[in-house]
């Protein structure tokens, strides 16, 4: 069977993952339309293999890694889920207090891509808490699949909660400097838009490819720093509206649109993800932080 590689792969293909990934295509009908692109030694199975996420072998830093203090922790989301679990990170050598990350998944839990990221972030030097939504319904599954079918059942404004939570659970750790910025990605792009208009004390955001507010805009009080995905018509239909009313009300923020990219291109574990470009949007973020929450 032919071994497949990013460029064996047709722009559709990633089109219809995307669909997919976001619930307008069951999986029924995915494999189907999938069939279509199934030529020259490439068949259903390998494109649906090749498509999915690997969590294994694409993790960037070592769930164990000795420089790092990470582990689960519970905390109250009175507004929300009630307890919610989530991974709590920091460098394990600190002298003082670090600025805190709240890292937000995207629409299927908390998989072990993010995970990952929020480990990357606390070996910057922050104290990061990436929250799983799905803890009222027994917390992410082991596959996305499952995932994404759990976290449809919840209503996206509870689940908002959940992270405005996370951020007062940040703000009154001991280890935290009171300076709280939330990354997230996809579903937590939204979250980290709805943050930046819900809590006037929040410090930074960074929404990645991210679905846009439509009211209380001028409420926002943190800089943003926004990243998109060339690619990403879905998404970045809804950006001119939203540049238009930041620029109205004088918000600060910068946006990046990285050329040629899908939605999705910093998660590593599909082949959605692109070097380049997810490591220079990472490069900026981690700057953005660093200057606003240390």
């Amino acid at each position: 069977m032919k071994k497949l590689k990013k460029e064996d792969i047709k722009q559709e293909v990633f089109d219809l993952y995307d669909d997919y990934a976001h619930n307008k295509l069951e999986r029924r009908e995915f494999i189907e339309k999938l069939s279509t692109y199934a030529i020259g030694g490439i068949t259903v199975a390998s494109l649906m293999g090749f498509m999915m996420p690997n969590y294994a072998d694409t993790l960037l830093v070592d769930p164990n890694d000795p420089g790092l203090d990470s582990g689960y922790i519970t905390y109250n989301s009175p507004n929300g889920g009630g307890k919610i679990k989530g991974l709590l990170s920091k460098p394990k050598k600190s002298d003082k207090k670090l600025g805190g990350i709240v890292v937000v998944h995207e629409n299927r839990g908390l998989n072990p891509y993010i995970e990952d990221t929020a480990r990357r972030a606390a070996l910057e030097g922050f104290i990061t808490l990436a929250p799983d939504a799905l803890s009222p319904l027994g917390g992410y599954p082991g596959n996305d699949d499952e995932g994404r079918a759990m976290q449809r059942k919840r209503d996206r404004n509870e689940m908002l909660e959940d992270f405005i939570a996370a951020f007062d659970y940040l703000k009154n750790h001991k280890n935290c400097n009171g300076k709280i910025g939330v990354v997230g990605f996809c579903f937590g792009g939204w979250i980290s838009n709805m943050m930046a208009v819900k809590v006037p004390d929040l410090v930074a955001a960074v929404p990645f490819y991210g679905g846009q507010p439509k009211e209380d805009i001028d409420k926002i009080n943190a800089p943003l720093m926004l990243h998109f995905a060339g690619l990403d018509e879905r998404v970045n239909a809804g950006w001119p509206a939203y540049e238009e009313a930041l620029k109205k009300y004088g918000k600060k923020y910068e946006a990046y649109f990285y050329p040629d990219v899908n939605h999705g291109f910093h998660n590593t574990s599909t082949p959605r993800y692109n070097k380049e470009a997810a490591e220079k949007a990472w490069q900026r973020t981690i700057e953005f932080f660093k200057k606003h929450l240390q």
